[in-house]
């Protein structure tokens, strides 16, 4: 596990800018294609519009990148809550990125464990297998969970199953997310957290007792895998170091 700390978000994302062109190009050369999963929230947002911005779009070769989603909200892909949503205004679109080349939750299925059950197809077709991604990017809430894998929650004990529907006690919705077994056994995986609000957390999770039950983001532990923790000042203000 590598921990990075940035004076600013805007240094954060730089790196992670430039270490997701890095992972990309060497991924495209030793097997023809790059495959991330994206996260959601408002934290991953600028990172999206860096690399579609003039800085960096000219550095991969976007024809043989396949997005997929970490988790999504259990929402139409038209309304404001979506992961897809946000990542389509400021990443695909303005890269012109193919349909097919876009691998999204088809929220208009219904129940939401149906939704996870047609994920899991797709993206076990797609790798013709049990997934490992070259890329999963993530973000941290302020509980510790990460993806849609939050404290106390069924999913957490999935060892087998690629994708699930997962039910959220205290936010009284069900939210779909990738399982640890899939992210653990990326290539690469990428937290970024910022602001002082997950400075506690934050804590808690690099430096404190374990327990995955109540911090889920303890149990991102990649077999085989790079392990990036990317921070800000704020968020790290209380960490040993």
């Amino acid at each position: 596990m590598m921990l990075k700390i940035f004076s600013n978000f805007e240094e954060l994302n730089l790196f992670a800018a430039e270490k997701f062109v890095a992972l990309a190009k060497e991924a495209i050369k030793k097997r023809k294609k790059f495959t991330v999963a994206l996260s959601g929230g408002s934290t991953p947002k600028a990172l999206y519009a860096l690399l579609a911005s003039e800085k960096f779009r000219r550095e991969i070769d976007w024809t043989r990148v396949f997005f997929f989603f970490g988790d999504e909200r259990n929402v139409l892909p038209d309304k404001d809550e979506s992961n897809f949503l946000m990542a389509n205004e400021t990443l695909f679109q303005p890269l012109k990125i193919a349909e097919d080349k876009i691998y999204r939750w088809q929220t208009e299925i219904e129940p939401p464990e149906h939704i996870a059950e047609d994920y899991a197809e797709n993206i076990e077709n797609f790798f013709q297998g049990f997934p490992e991604f070259d890329l999963i990017l993530l973000g941290m809430g302020d509980d510790g969970h990460t993806a849609s894998l939050f404290p106390h929650t069924a999913a957490l004990h999935e060892t087998k199953r690629i994708a699930c529907a997962n039910y959220v006690e205290k936010l009284n919705t069900t939210r779909l997310t990738l399982t640890f077994p899939v992210i653990n056994n990326a290539r690469s995986a990428m937290f970024l957290v910022k602001g002082a609000d997950k400075s506690g957390i934050l804590r808690e999770v690099l430096e404190g007792d374990f327990q995955p039950e109540e911090f889920p983001s303890q149990a991102v532990k990649l077999t085989g895998g790079e392990l990036f923790w990317l921070a800000d000042e704020q968020a790290a203000a209380l960490l040993a170091r």
